[in-house]
């Protein structure tokens, strides 16, 4: 059957909005399918996917219109099983599942997907819930429990702390005991990051983030930083850790920092780290062991999800940005036009 998926017309620089998005008929041949998934919602927007738009770091897709277009980079659904492959028997037609990181293009009404990375998801769980938990639930699970085990009586920075990751980081944060400060653009977004659990909130457009800290932990320092800015923050970061901190940096939306030598850890023994989910969900196993602890999270409400923004998928350009504009605060969800 055909199906309507987006392709992005590219261009190749590093800042502005973000061009222009087709929306092609594309045929999805289930005689190769492994699982193939009707999506509900076609994807959770991150902001990584605006600025991989931008720079023209995401891969081309097969059957592009040409050099300058490919498919968009998104690598994440919920939907509903309409295929199976011969052989799969751990997932049946109708069965309700989502997909995290690969493979890329969710900008579809359609996508064939491994039958060993599709998710179930929970029967009482909403798809738009799901959408906005899944891969920004599972890479919190791995940044504050795996990355960096976040402890009572750690003391935690979190930059962007309004956004889908960094509203998850602040609340499971908070709720394993730890004193979280997060750093956010606006006055209306401080009050968001407060109800999410940060004792201090930074409006970074108007104070210096490295004093404020620098003045909240009385010079000590903070023990983690959780930094997705990139360029802008990354200095700032490690000037605001203690000795032994570790700097989390799981994100780029202002560019990548540029190079730093290793010697500059060694005065305060700092770690850095760049933690990706695919390392952290090697096997099928552990990807349902971790998607797991995240529906449970949601379900104790340790985690709250906001799904503040919905889109239909054919206004998935308009959607990136306002991402990119800051004009969103949580959850971005694309929603099929069907």
């Amino acid at each position: 059957m055909a199906t309507r998926l987006g392709i992005i017309k590219e261009k190749r620089k590093a800042t502005g909005i973000l061009g222009v998005l087709l929306m092609l008929d594309r045929t999805v041949d289930r005689l190769k399918a492994t699982v193939a998934v009707r999506f509900e919602v076609a994807d959770c927007i991150q902001l990584q996917e605006t600025v991989a738009s931008l720079t023209g770091s995401g891969d081309e897709g097969e059957g592009n219109t040409g050099p300058q277009a490919r498919w968009a980079r998104s690598k994440e659904a919920i939907g509903v099983v309409s295929a199976v492959g011969p052989g799969i028997t751990s997932i049946e037609v109708g069965d309700i599942v989502g997909y995290v990181d690969n493979p890329m293009g969710s900008y579809a009404e359609e996508q064939i997907i491994p039958a060993d990375v599709a998710i179930p998801i929970p029967p009482a769980m909403d798809y738009k819930t799901a959408a906005s938990i899944l891969l920004k639930g599972m890479t919190t699970y791995v940044l504050v429990l795996q990355a960096f085990k976040v402890q009572r009586g750690h003391t935690v920075l979190v930059h962007a702390a309004a956004g889908g990751v960094g509203s998850l980081l602040c609340q499971w944060a908070h709720a394993l005991g730890a004193t979280v400060i997060g750093t956010v653009s606006t006055e209306e977004k401080a009050v968001q990051a407060t109800k999410d659990g940060c004792r201090h909130v930074i409006v970074y457009t108007k104070e210096d983030f490295v004093a404020r800290v620098a003045e909240i932990t009385s010079g000590k320092g903070v023990d983690v930083v959780y930094d997705a800015v990139g360029r802008d923050t990354f200095q700032g970061s490690l000037a605001c850790l203690m000795p032994r901190g570790c700097m989390v940096s799981y994100g780029q939306s202002s560019g990548r920092p540029d190079p730093i030598s290793v010697s500059k850890l060694t005065p305060k023994s700092l770690v850095l780290a760049r933690p990706g989910l695919m390392h952290y969900t090697t096997t099928r196993d552990v990807l349902l062991q971790v998607a797991g602890e995240v529906f449970a999270a949601v379900t104790a409400g340790v985690l709250r999800v906001r799904v503040n923004h919905v889109y239909p998928l054919s206004e998935a350009a308009r959607a990136h940005t306002d991402l990119e504009a800051r004009r969103t605060c949580g959850s971005i969800v694309l929603v099929t036009d069907s």
